[in-house]
């Protein structure tokens, strides 16, 4: 395990990890004063020493198409047109028309010294493509939104896991004790179809779960306390109430939803004068909420999003993650309808703030000690849904993602997919590789960030994962 104690650890637990000799209660309970005295969210060693000292997730929900943006592929315009080779035809359509070959929307074109190619959807990423780390092998394990999406969050297709998120808190703890330790920005057109369990903390404590923030108005709804109480009486009331509750755990070992609950009371409190300064761009000059599209019409959500995440990361804020899409079909990259109305609707959305977030953490000193990871839950294929429909379905087997400062090498590329774009075939990563190489990256070895759960020790990675050192710098 990453620590004998993690924090909320029942005693029934603290006993079976430690074996239940008198000296192993005695440790336990050291530990345990220790722990109830730093709090849960309490900065911790990392296992090395890694670069990233938080991480901002771009998440692309609903697919982003790899041959469109981060994977060119001049094949395709020779054989445009034709139908898949033979060879593809185990593909999984998800019931919807395999159609025909198809080139890129828009052309690529080299970027920065490295001459990384990136597509005319981000033009203005590509002035920071000596930043980028591309990974074109990327695969997953669903073809569905829903599944996928927790794939990519959580490592499993399924609900309940805790999220990257989650474990990256868990393992290293938060900076600022007025802020969550892990923070989500929504769309405003509506959350991933498959929900909270994204940013879930599954079977480790409440307290590293995802905290959901708006990006104007209050950042969290009911965060101001009633009218007419003060803040004083507030604070007497909250210690009335952790004495009480303390009490009550003191009586009742074994349980820890309580301690989690009462540990949020506490972040809430202190929220309250915390939160509102950290979504407040009055504070940021005119020139740094133009570098981010803030104010024009196409970019200022995602923009005010982007410089939201700065500002927190900036104030100790471990992780966050912020999604660019919302509900389904064409509110979200699910370009079946057509790459070009899709996607030229999307970038254009991110292009400008992706750019200035880069540029102004540069600025700022900040990109060698924060990842960014851009990416979706999986790619599109590199065929139409039709000889004249210009969309393209989902594509599990082969896609792009993209990290930049944290420690990541810039100006690069790593994997491959064939010559169609269509499937990894050279250096595969796989979901368990990308989360073991973000945690590397943030100091965390992926292999002893356990929780002990229903008997076993659970981890992101599962079994699985190994760090893709060729992106590293």
């Amino acid at each position: 395990m990453n620590r004998l104690f993690p924090c909320g650890l029942a005693r029934r637990e603290l006993l079976w990890e430690m074996g239940g000799g008198f000296a192993g209660v005695a440790l336990a309970g050291m530990l345990g004063r220790e722990a109830r005295a730093d709090g849960p969210l309490a900065p911790r060693r990392p296992h090395h020493a890694g670069k990233a000292k938080a991480c901002i997730f771009l998440m692309m929900n609903g697919g982003p198409s790899q041959v469109d943006t981060f994977d060119p592929k001049p094949t395709l315009s020779r054989f445009a047109g034709s139908e898949m080779p033979k060879d593809k035809k185990f593909i999984n359509s998800g019931g919807r028309k395999i159609g025909f070959l198809t080139p890129e929307f828009r052309p690529f074109r080299p970027g920065g010294a490295s001459g990384l190619p990136v597509s005319d959807y981000f033009p203005l990423v590509r002035a920071h493509a000596d930043k980028l780390a591309v990974i074109r092998s990327c695969h997953t394990d669903s073809h569905a939104h829903g599944s996928a999406l927790v794939m990519m969050n959580t490592g499993k297709t399924f609900i309940g896991r805790p999220s990257l998120g989650s474990w990256a808190v868990y393992g290293l703890g938060a900076e600022n004790s007025n802020l969550p330790g892990y923070v989500v920005l929504m769309d405003k057109r509506g959350g991933p179809i498959s929900g909270q369990p994204n940013w879930s903390s599954g079977f480790i404590s409440a307290a590293y779960s995802g905290t959901l923030f708006r990006p104007s108005g209050d950042p969290i709804l009911d965060l101001r306390g009633p009218a007419g109480i003060t803040r004083a009486a507030q604070r007497a009331q909250l210690d009335l109430l952790a004495e009480l509750n303390q009490r009550h755990m003191d009586l009742r070992p074994g349980g820890r939803e309580l301690a989690a609950r009462a540990q949020s009371y506490e972040l809430a409190f202190k929220m309250q004068a915390a939160a509102p300064e950290a979504v407040d761009l009055a504070r940021e000059s005119q020139a740094t909420l133009s570098l981010y599209g803030v104010g024009d019409k196409v970019t200022d959500e995602f923009g005010r999003n982007c410089l939201i995440a700065r500002r927190l990361v900036e104030r100790g804020v471990r992780f966050v993650q912020l999604y660019s899409g919302g509900g389904h079909l064409e509110d979200t990259w699910d370009a079946h309808a057509g790459i070009e109305s899709n996607h030229g609707k999307h970038a254009a959305e991110v292009d400008r703030p992706i750019a200035g977030l880069l540029t102004d953490l540069a600025a700022r000193g900040m990109l060698d000690s924060t990842l960014v990871v851009w990416g979706g839950e999986f790619g599109r294929m590199p065929f139409s849904e039709g000889r004249n429909e210009p969309g393209r379905n989902h594509n599990p087997y082969g896609f792009s993602m993209w990290l930049a400062g944290g420690g990541a090498k810039g100006g690069v590329t790593h994997g491959a997919t064939d010559d169609l774009g269509f499937q990894a075939v050279e250096n595969k990563v796989h979901i368990h590789d990308l989360h073991a190489t973000i945690l590397h990256l943030m100091g965390l070895d992926h292999e002893r960030l356990t929780h002990f759960h229903q008997g076993r020790h659970e981890r992101l990675t599962d079994v699985h994962g190994h760090v893709v050192r060729e992106v590293i710098a």
